[in-house]
């Protein structure tokens, strides 16, 4: 009996690990900084970004047809609000032993056919992914710099049609950035991801 109990204990303390590890960030939290592996071999990290007002975070991939869909869409987002304090910082989280098509090697191929001009960085561990609490492939995190630190704003989708760029009614990222600049709070601040789900590592 006291050995069920200890197993059962030790289940509910894993099972609740687990549930934490998952949720990630909330709207209002502060960001831990990371350091990962661009595709050009330079290592990259939320540090580097002195300048910036804040960050847009994408968690994204080769392979998915929903990050696929979204590709122009997110070098439109760069172009637009890089400049304006706001630049895009990609990551693939997928592990490349199910997925080869997201190994590093091919994201450097992808990133260079399709001339991306931010940063493409590989979570080779899937920490950063974790950290974050990301589940889909896109995901977005909007960071905004307070002080000494990064802190989410939003989480969630790009807008509201995966589709058809053309069809699109609102572009919750775009918004955001809109009220953010404004020095306003971000009114919907929290959508569901829509999105292929991220390939985790075998346990």
């Amino acid at each position: 009996m006291k050995i069920k109990k200890q197993i059962l204990g030790i289940a509910a303390l894993v099972f609740v690990s687990l549930n934490s590890l998952a949720a990630g960030y909330a709207v209002g939290d502060k960001v831990t900084d990371f350091k990962l592996m661009n595709v050009d071999g330079k290592t990259v990290s939320l540090a580097d970004y002195k300048d910036a007002s804040g960050i847009i975070v994408v968690f994204t991939c080769n392979h998915c047809p929903f990050a696929k869909a979204y590709e122009q869409r997110i070098q439109d987002l760069n172009k637009k609000y890089a400049s304006k304090g706001y630049p895009v910082v990609a990551i693939s989280p997928n592990d490349k032993d199910i997925v080869p098509e997201d190994s590093y090697e091919e994201m450097q191929k992808h990133a260079k056919e399709k001339g991306y001009d931010f940063p493409y960085l590989y979570d080779e561990t899937q920490e950063t992914a974790k950290a974050f609490g990301a589940t889909r492939t896109p995901h977005v995190y909007i960071l905004k710099k307070e002080k000494d630190n990064l802190t989410v704003k939003y989480i969630g989708a790009i807008d509201d049609n995966t589709n058809d760029p053309a069809a699109v009614k609102t572009r919750y990222v775009e918004n955001a950035l809109a009220e953010l600049m404004k020095g306003k709070e971000v009114t919907v601040n929290s959508t569901k991801a829509i999105g292929c789900t991220i390939k985790w590592k075998n346990p």
